[in-house]
């Protein structure tokens, strides 16, 4: 028989996409599951984004686009990008589009890393596991840099610099982060920007889909930082600001690499959904009212779901700066129930007490020394949010009783 590849065998996956799968045969079953798995707005998206994608069908416009994405959205978008990020000298021809802002994960670190050379990419751990997966499937070196709950699960600058070698060509960076929720401070951010003038030879990419979502402080990009703008990839989207997740539009900035990212679109997706392209003209164009009231909303959620968290035995939350996850430590819960760990901890929730959550080890290894933890997805209803964690604190008291 024909073999299968060694890179096809080892690729990763992203699990909150297998855990529902898991979710979806128990509510198959009739189980009455209440999920804080999947990481999208549970909000339509705006009407007049829908309005625009309806008139773009009914106007023809079917056909393929520019690998790049039309002209109309690389100049909306380069816009977007530059007020959202002080200001920043970002041009239409820096800007390429794409079938959500996840192709570009690959297509960055295909354009800056080589098979077989031992070039090294450093990604944030716990982090989207979509960075290791493809840092390994492009056949580069994957060095994981710990993000600690002791600095509201930022890294240490100082590691950084011990983990950057003549060999790293790529640091990965997502503020505000998946699957903490913490945030890169501005001094945080100079900080790495003075040890990468160091390294000239290291790329930044840098994840910022949640930059909307961002609760307290103004967001701000490491490109904003002086020097940092051509050697950064700016990575952004329409699928958590507007709720356009299944749109499936992403765009990313780079005036180096843009016409290289084209090229990758080119051999691959051949373009993004024209219809979906002429939304998301209408999305970062159009009124912004619906983005605002879905921020309002999560920003309540999340002050719900921490105040409830942290009432609920052996379990501390802290309060994220950013996205809608948060990351609670469940070390003492686990040791209360008796669970060996998060991952039977989290299998455990969702077969006794119906609740879906995924355990930090979705999210690559653990972090030495940093207990267990997993993450909620607040994308949900006030409703669900009460029901689920009263749901999980019946949960601990009644397993514990019976350990003891």
């Amino acid at each position: 028989m024909p073999e299968i590849s060694r890179r096809a065998r080892s690729l990763g996956t992203e699990n909150a996409f297998v855990v529902l799968a898991e979710v979806n045969e128990l509510a198959r079953q009739g189980k009455d599951i209440i999920s804080f798995c999947i990481g999208q707005p549970d909000f339509p998206a705006p009407q007049n984004v829908q309005e625009a994608a309806i008139r773009a069908i009914r106007e023809g416009k079917h056909g393929y686009t520019p690998s790049a994405g039309i002209d109309e959205l690389r100049e909306a978008a380069a816009g977007y990008l530059s007020r959202t990020r002080g200001g920043l000298p970002i041009r239409p021809a820096d800007v390429v589009v794409a079938a959500g802002a996840k192709p570009f994960i690959a297509y960055a670190i295909l354009s800056v890393t080589d098979h077989g050379a031992g070039d090294e990419v450093i990604y944030p751990n716990p982090g989207f596991p979509i960075y290791e997966s493809q840092i390994l499937a492009s056949g580069a070196r994957p060095v994981p840099i710990h993000l600690h709950e002791a600095r509201g699960f930022s890294f240490d600058p100082d590691e950084l610099e011990r983990l950057i070698t003549p060999r790293t060509r790529l640091l990965i960076l997502n503020y505000p982060h998946n699957p903490t929720g913490g945030l890169l401070s501005r001094r945080e951010l100079e900080q790495i920007a003075a040890i990468l003038k160091r390294h000239p030879q290291v790329w930044v990419y840098a994840d910022e889909i949640y930059s909307r979502l961002v609760y307290g402080e103004a967001f701000f990009s490491i490109a904003q930082v002086p020097g940092m703008l051509e050697r950064t990839i700016i990575s952004d989207g329409a699928s958590k600001t507007w709720a356009m997740t299944g749109w499936r539009i992403g765009f990313t900035a780079n005036p180096l690499l843009a016409p290289l990212f084209t090229r990758w679109i080119t051999n691959t997706e051949s373009c993004a959904s024209q219809i979906s392209q002429w939304a998301a003209v209408e999305a970062i164009n159009g009124p912004q009212d619906a983005a605002e009231s879905m921020k309002a909303s999560f920003l309540a959620r999340r002050d719900l779901i921490v105040r409830l968290l942290n009432e609920v035995p052996g379990v501390s939350c802290l309060v994220p700066g950013g996205a809608f996850y948060v990351w609670p430590n469940v070390t003492e819960a686990c040791r209360m129930i008796g669970a060996a760990d998060s991952e039977q901890f989290r299998k455990r929730l969702l077969n006794e007490a119906g609740v879906a959550l995924l355990a930090d080890i979705h999210f690559g290894m653990r972090v030495p020394g940093e207990g267990q933890h997993v993450r909620f997805s607040y994308a949900a209803s006030k409703e669900a949010i009460e029901k689920g964690v009263a749901r999980m604190a019946a949960f601990i008291r009644k397993n514990t009783q019976k350990a003891a």
